[in-house]
């Protein structure tokens, strides 16, 4: 056939290519797994798409699958300093933050004994839940019910953290997989350097377009020059997916709970990468943690992180149980430092919503849920460090690149040090966040759809937001999530603010 059909992030011959690479990360010998691969005419991972050129042969394939088994096999050497269980993770961190009403709270940073190791623990290691909606709709006044929770302005920071979300993801939208340097000319061409304001075709050059095009499926929705509101995408498909969870099975879900609402709720042509795969293992009938790790070359890469804001929205001022709920959810897809970007995301939002209004407060709270020697905490340090350090945010991306360069660029830690970085160096500004977010390249839409939503909760409400950011979003959202196309974001806050406020 001349038009086979070339599924994306689940051939095996490329899923063993992607594997190599995160062995070579990951610390363990594939010497031998890549002789036999190569020496039977394998390729590497392709290096930015999700299938390779030219399918393989059903010999070279069957290989591929054999040699994917030999590979997960090999214990890798970090294991030990990067645990997935979250009772090896918070024994690991020694600053982990205790929650109101928590009786270790009496003792700064000492990790709970309570806390279960399998997927399908639950919040229940923090005691019973205390939070509830009083009759006209705020939070009880119980003394170990959060602040943040009881404050009246809650609501207002949840609306500008979705519309946060929004925009961040909508400006990196059309430059999503472009390199670096593509990012930078094009934004100098069109007078939009250093980034600032959306990205536009109207000046540009036309060798300059023939050599970087737009996202191809972005480029019709995402510029200044188009945007009619929110379109879809995979950062917002999950904050929604993660609502659908908390109204269907409450905060006490279980990750087996999470595949059965993607099997009811989300097309598996919406998936990517590391989601993609666990949800092929689902059909075929792996259970959680299998579902994470069974062929799985993606497990360390971004997809968790960007399921983890809801969390930490519906956490005020509590970051411990905000990563503990993140890592129910994350544990469906990814291992070690894919779930500890989750984590470490869901404790930055979670305290970055409770008002005080401190972006560097926010990003040190993320670290306290992520070991400290793990991969995940060095990237986070490098970040907010370089960050500091250098005045001009071009030369901070440069040192990032060269550090995380040979990273895929969906891989989790090049874009964690990237995130970080960002929104130290904006030091809480809105604009400045979500630009130094998308300039800095890797998975633009990603990283400036974080950066936005705690830099939305630091704004503390939708009219602290610049016009130029939220008007084009027209308060409309689109989606193949059913019952959610077309839903503003205030209406979205709302119903945040009940997951947040249920018992």
């Amino acid at each position: 056939m001349s038009d086979d059909l070339r599924l994306t992030w689940v051939q095996p011959e490329d899923l063993l290519g992607h594997e190599l690479r995160q062995a070579a990360e990951d610390g363990r010998d594939a010497g031998e797994v890549t002789a036999a691969w190569l020496a039977a005419g394998g390729s590497p991972a392709p290096p930015a798409a999700g299938a390779s050129a030219v399918p393989a042969s059903p010999e070279l394939r069957t290989l591929a699958l054999r040699l994917l088994d030999e590979l997960s096999a090999v214990p890798s050497p970090l294991a030990a300093q990067e645990p997935t269980g979250l009772a090896a993770i918070s024994a690991a961190c020694p600053h982990w933050p205790t929650s109101p009403g928590d009786p270790a709270s009496a003792v700064a940073g000492e990790p709970r004994a309570s806390l279960t190791t399998g997927t399908t623990a639950t919040t229940a290691s923090t005691g019973p839940d205390s939070r509830a909606a009083a009759p006209d709709g705020a939070a009880a006044s119980l003394p170990d019910t959060p602040a943040a929770l009881r404050d009246p302005r809650l609501p207002d920071r949840l609306h500008a953290a979705w519309l946060g979300r929004a925009a961040g993801c909508l400006l990196g939208k059309p430059v999503e997989k472009l390199p670096l340097h593509a990012i930078r000319a094009i934004a100098r061409a069109t007078g939009n350097w250093p980034l600032h304001t959306w990205f536009t075709a109207k000046g540009m050059p036309a060798e300059l377009a023939r050599a970087h095009p737009w996202n191809r499926r972005s480029a019709t929705t995402s510029l200044a020059e188009n945007i009619d509101g929110m379109p879809e995408d995979d950062d917002l498909n999950y904050p929604l997916l993660n609502l659908l969870l908390l109204q269907r099975y409450g905060r006490r879900f279980t990750t087996a709970d999470v595949g059965r609402l993607w099997l009811d709720e989300l097309p598996a042509g919406r998936t990517f990468t590391a989601e993609r795969i666990a949800y092929r293992n689902l059909l075929s009938g792996l259970e959680p943690p299998l579902t994470a790790c069974h062929h799985n070359p993606f497990r360390e890469w971004i997809g968790a992180a960007i399921r983890a804001d809801v969390h930490g929205w519906t956490h005020p001022g509590d970051p411990g149980a905000a990563a503990e709920q993140a890592h129910r959810d994350a544990t469906l897809t990814h291992t070690a430092s894919g779930v500890h970007g989750a984590m470490f995301v869901a404790a930055a939002v979670a305290t970055a919503a409770d008002g005080a209004g401190d972006v560097h407060r926010a990003l040190a709270a993320g670290l306290t849920v992520v070991p400290p020697a793990s991969r995940l905490a060095h990237a986070v340090r490098i970040g907010i460090d370089t960050a500091r350090a250098e005045p001009d945010f071009a030369t901070v991306v440069d040192l990032l690149h060269t550090a995380y360069g040979h990273y895929h660029w969906v891989h989790v830690l090049p874009n964690a040090a990237l995130l970080a970085a960002a929104l130290t160096h904006a030091d809480g500004d809105f604009g400045g966040s979500i630009c130094r977010a998308v300039s800095g390249g890797w998975d633009t839409d990603s990283n400036g759809a974080t950066a936005g939503s705690i830099a939305g909760l630091l704004a503390g409400r939708p009219g602290e937001l610049p016009d130029r950011w939220t008007a084009p979003l027209k308060n409309r959202l689109s989606t193949s999530v059913a019952g959610f196309d077309g839903t503003g974001f205030d209406a979205l806050a709302h119903l945040t603010h009940q997951e947040a406020l249920r018992p």
